[in-house]
């Protein structure tokens, strides 16, 4: 679907403080610029939250559910571009060594790749159809990652006729197959981590060993193949800090070794795991073993996903039926159970997949059905349910919400930007495909994206 662009006057008002580039020292030469005002973000994000429900109820406000056409009451999105440039800002501030490659696998959204690829950063890329999306952006080869340590051949061929060096391996095989189908690569060995106390865990299928890593640097030596860096990866949503600390530490050991086989290494990839909540405890972490262990002459590269857009998109869903139950928990009192036309095998596939749990809150409700008394100090307990026939189809198991909800209402859920419209299945007829409204909150974003 094209982006939509929505700012409207109305709401612009609700900004309290946008700021503009008096508040920054840019340098737009590579889109790179450095931060060096007061940390205002926990007010602009106020200011943003006012701004995105105003849109969010504009949007819903013009569907009729008793005379729209199908699919007219479709649950939507309304992205905040200016999130992901204040979670850019916060990086530069937090990680200014640390150049970021998005992960494109986490949000594929081409408004967020634009931007990304204005605000001068790299691309993480997994396959054949994320590097086209990637240099659909305009950008230059060597701004991409090919970070798949075991690759399809014919997509190793396509990377060598676009011009993308950078990748990853982890084992002999997949050098073997390098040397076959792209030869002039520029290699990194992904080793092995402990991501025990991650949300998603990628050790049992990624990463060498450090008993196997100097075999394979001397199997890329003789090959003849150019290794020129180490990589690694904690695991998505990570909890544990000092996992960053032993893999820099293990990476160091491997740099050592790649110089006595022969290799120049001159690149770590410290891979993802970077999370809203825990961003600056894990990077003061990253940063002093970087200090430690790694001199300013060795490039350091990420690759963030969830960090940059999960607070940045909202979705809002549409009640298509509710059914009057007992409470489970107490059964003299009155329970919904409330059926959206959005669920576990659409944009709420980061229940299954990302071990989420988002938290349902009211848009909107009919006034005439929610008398003063309507809801106790407790609020009204609810079950939540996606549109499918499936009985694994639910959002939330019980909730209580401060109103009585009816067919048409609508709800609206934050932090929806990572691992759920990239993961959204057509199950049971239902669209994969829904309207995301862009607007910025940020003037530093809105100037790159032309808003």
């Amino acid at each position: 679907m094209a982006p939509t662009a929505c700012l409207p006057a109305e709401i612009c008002t609700t900004i309290k403080h946008i700021p503009d580039k008096n508040d920054y020292n840019l340098n737009w030469d590579h889109g790179q610029f450095s931060y060096h005002g007061e940390d205002d973000q926990p007010q602009s994000r106020l200011a943003a939250k006012e701004l995105i429900l105003d849109v969010l109820k504009k949007r819903a406000s013009e569907v009729d559910v008793d005379a729209c056409a199908p699919g007219a009451e479709d649950a939507f999105y309304v992205a905040d571009m200016g999130e992901i440039y204040r979670q850019h800002l916060r990086w530069k501030l937090n990680l200014s060594r640390v150049r970021p490659f998005y992960a494109v696998k986490c949000n594929p959204d081409p408004e967020i790749l634009r931007l990304m690829a204005k605000l001068g950063n790299g691309f993480d890329c997994a396959s054949k159809a994320e590097i086209d999306l990637a240099l659909e952006t305009g950008i230059d080869p060597s701004r991409i990652i090919y970070a798949q340590p075991c690759k399809t051949k014919s997509y190793l061929r396509y990377a060598a006729k676009m011009g993308v060096k950078q990748m990853t391996f982890d084992n002999a095989d997949e050098l073997y197959k390098i040397k076959s189908c792209y030869p002039d690569a520029e290699l990194y060995l992904r080793i092995l981590t402990d991501d025990s106390s991650s949300m998603c865990q990628f050790s049992m299928k990624f990463g060498a060993s450090m008993d196997v890593a100097r075999h394979l640097l001397e199997v890329a030596y003789q090959l003849e193949l150019k290794v020129v860096g180490v990589s690694f990866h904690v695991g998505s949503g990570a909890e544990d800090p000092k996992a960053f600390l032993k893999a820099v530490q293990d990476a160091r050991l491997v740099f050592d070794q790649a110089a006595e086989v022969g290799h120049e290494l001159h690149t770590l990839d410290v891979g993802g795991g970077f999370s809203q909540d825990t961003f600056e405890k894990f990077a003061g972490v990253l940063s002093d073993a970087l200090e430690v262990y790694f001199p300013p002459n060795i490039r350091v590269i990420a690759e963030p996903g969830r960090y940059y857009v999960a607070s940045a998109f909202t979705l809002a869903a549409n009640v298509i039926a509710r059914r009057d139950v007992r409470d489970p928990e107490n059964p003299t009192q009155d329970a919904y159970m409330l059926y959206l036309n959005d669920g576990v095998y659409g944009n709420f596939s980061n229940i299954i997949f990302d071990h989420q749990h988002p938290v349902a809150q009211v848009l909107t409700c009919d006034p005439d059905v929610n008398p003063p008394n309507a809801a106790t100090s407790e609020g009204i307990a609810y079950s939540i349910w996606g549109p499918t026939c499936d009985g694994i189809d639910v959002i939330s198991k019980r909730i209580n919400l401060p109103a009585l909800l009816n067919v048409g209402d609508w709800l609206y859920f934050e932090d929806m930007g990572a691992y759920t419209k990239c993961s959204a299945t057509r199950f049971n007829g239902f669209s994969d495909n829904h309207e995301v409204i862009y607007i910025s909150s940020e003037a530093g974003a809105s100037a790159l994206l032309e808003y």
